[in-house]
């Protein structure tokens, strides 16, 4: 469990070992961006966790980086296809940024530092656990951006149920903080979110 667990609070990949900042910054002004970044970076970490560790008695020292790359850019190229196949509308949202995961030092890092001198099945709870607090972190610090500079909650549209996808908050739809929909909202946001962490590890210690 303290490798399925680690990644949400006590290594968590944004607001402790502060990595992928660059997604954290971009993507979240909306919820549903942080869910399908979130979700899509875990199903990369998985699939070229499981991978590498099972080819991390093949690869040569000498190479190694390089070969996790392509093993990544490969993962990444499936999700980027799957995302335009069936979710054109979250694909079109997120842009570049799917791509980006390639260079995604919370995947890279995961893979040299865990992966590639771990088995397969301690490699995948490593990966699982790291995406669920990078997800966690986005939804996080997208709720707090699009409610406070939008006034909305934006989800997964259900045309079965007849939900729209978004959800309107009183008071804050008519009178928002726009800045919140900026890069600098998203600092202040993930800034604070960081300094409540540090704080509470800082009276644990004591």
């Amino acid at each position: 469990m303290k490798e399925l667990t680690k990644g949400i609070y006590r290594e968590n990949p944004i607001f402790v070992l502060v990595l992928g900042l660059c997604p954290s910054l971009a993507v979240t002004t909306q919820v549903v961006n942080g869910i399908g970044m979130g979700v899509g970076t875990m199903f990369v970490l998985i699939c070229s966790n499981i991978m590498i560790s099972l080819l991390k008695n093949v690869i040569p020292n000498e190479i190694h980086i390089p070969a996790y790359i392509v093993v990544i850019a490969s993962f990444v190229t499936i999700l980027d296809l799957l995302m335009q196949a069936y979710v054109p509308a979250l694909s079109a949202s997120l842009g570049v940024f799917v791509q980006l995961i390639v260079v995604n030092c919370i995947i890279l890092g995961r893979a040299e530092a865990y992966a590639s001198s771990h088995g397969v099945w301690d490699s995948i709870k490593d990966a699982i656990g790291m995406g669920i607090g990078f997800t966690l972190s986005l939804v996080l610090i997208a709720l707090i951006r699009e409610s406070l500079g939008a006034g909305t909650i934006t989800l997964f549209p259900i045309e079965s149920l007849g939900f729209s996808g978004e959800i309107s908050i009183p008071g804050l739809v008519d009178a928002p903080a726009r800045v919140m929909t900026l890069s600098a909202g998203a600092l202040l946001v993930m800034g604070y979110l960081k300094a409540a962490i540090n704080r509470v590890n800082e009276r644990k210690g004591r």
